[in-house]
């Protein structure tokens, strides 16, 4: 599991005080952003380098605690890799572990000449199972 502390901003809230939800959507991709980064196959690299990238296929979040400008919110990701994509799955945790969200982000293995989804290249694949298998 990888984890990360993203501090809500003033600028994260809508009228009422309460942090927008596609400033959540934000803070979880920057958090795919980081586990990427941290295994050592940035995003931005990807395509470029290697010639394939995880482009988002699919996801859903539920929403359960609000969230205002100033919490700290630890966010979990497990990565769960199949052969040809990964789900990456979200917790989102404010004060005392109150659970404010939950969900995931479906990701596809796929080349940047198109032909649909491909492998995972094992270097990578190994590195989403040992962070699954780290909880």
């Amino acid at each position: 599991m990888f984890e990360r502390t993203w501090t809500v901003r003033f600028s994260d809230t809508d009228p009422h005080g309460i942090a927008h939800y596609p400033r959540i959507v934000d803070a979880l991709h920057e958090t795919s952003d980081m586990f990427m980064q941290e295994i050592g196959f940035p995003f931005w690299e990807l395509t470029g380098n290697y010639d394939f990238g995880f482009p988002l296929v699919d996801m859903r979040f539920e929403f359960e605690h609000p969230l205002h400008a100033g919490d700290d919110v630890r966010i979990t990701l497990t990565p769960d890799p199949s052969t040809r994509a990964v789900r990456f799955e979200y917790d989102g945790f404010v004060g005392d572990d109150t659970l404010a969200f939950s969900g995931y982000e479906q990701r596809v293995c796929a080349g940047t000449s198109g032909g649909g989804a491909q492998e995972i290249p094992e270097e990578i694949r190994s590195q989403f199972v040992e962070y699954a298998d780290g909880e």
